[in-house]
């Protein structure tokens, strides 16, 4: 039992946050405790306003403060060609590493029966939806690159795709093994990044 029912409840919060253990949201509420007034007030404004301002690019599905988003609509992108990951943050790690000048389209995760993901709890239609022709006003796609994480749930979820697209007419690449089996690209280095996507090879 804490001493204060505040601290019990924020400690409660951070529990929820991933990783985030009982000793963990301990010691962060303990340190949020302790840091100065502004820093914490700071803190919680960042909170509010993600929650109210930030919400989800209807085009593809990236984290945006408008809509589309700036990566839609920015004319220098070239719109032929889309990379297609499954979370944001995986737009975050690409856009990082400054080797892909496209447009991308985030599925909102990965093929995983056993976690109970299907395909119609991924963003599978709208994706097929942007390859028509003349679709939202966008040049005519190309070729579609399968940046999804090389793991068991990403691995499935390229295949799934390629046998979706290849009908389409569009060119389907998949990126290289310069990402490591098993990890996700939100944590790769930005040399690894650029080499898997310049090594990119069609699927088989």
């Amino acid at each position: 039992m804490y001493s204060s029912k505040y601290l019990e409840l924020l400690v409660e919060e951070l529990e929820k946050l991933p990783s985030i253990g009982t000793k963990s949201a301990q010691r962060l509420a303990l340190h949020l405790l302790r840091a100065p007034r502004e820093d914490v007030l700071r803190l919680a404004e960042s909170i509010r306003a993600i929650r109210e301002r930030v919400g989800f690019c209807s085009r593809c599905g990236n984290f945006t403060e408008q809509d589309p988003c700036p990566i839609c609509t920015d004319p220098s992108r070239d719109g032929r060609v889309i990379c297609v990951v499954e979370q944001p943050g995986d737009v975050l790690a690409l856009e990082r590493a400054g080797a892909f000048r496209g447009r991308y389209h985030v599925l909102g995760g990965a093929l995983s029966p056993l976690d109970g993901t299907h395909p119609d709890h991924l963003r599978i239609r709208e994706l097929l939806e942007r390859l028509r022709p003349g679709a939202n006003g966008e040049i005519e796609v190309q070729e579609v690159i399968l940046a999804t994480n090389p793991n068991v749930a990403g691995e499935a979820t390229s295949l799934y795709l390629h046998r979706l697209l290849v009908p389409v007419g569009v060119r389907v690449t998949r990126i290289a093994r310069g990402v490591p089996m098993g990890s996700d690209l939100e944590y790769s280095d930005q040399v690894t990044l650029a080499r898997a996507l310049e090594g990119r090879r069609e699927v088989e």
